[in-house]
């Protein structure tokens, strides 16, 4: 099985991990940021296919992706389905 998405997410990867972004920088960039604790607080998290989380929003459940850096570990950007 090929995944097709595989060179469209190398490429963000390339893209998101290019600049090692602070919180304070991502915060800029992206509005909202959370570390990984405080991801599962807010989120269920249903997969991993780097660089996106597929979660649940536990407030009103609504179903998303959110994106994530690699090092230090933050996530941000929720678009909901």
């Amino acid at each position: 099985m090929t995944d097709q998405t595989e060179s469209i997410r190398r490429q963000m990867i390339q893209n998101i991990n290019a600049v090692e972004g602070s919180r304070d920088y991502l915060e800029a960039k992206h509005g909202q940021v959370w570390d990984t604790s405080e991801l599962q607080q807010e989120y269920s998290v249903e997969g991993f296919l780097a660089p996106l989380v597929l979660a649940t929003r536990k407030s009103d459940g609504i179903r998303g992706t959110l994106k994530f850096q690699h090092s230090p570990r933050f996530y941000f950007g929720f678009e909901p389905e």
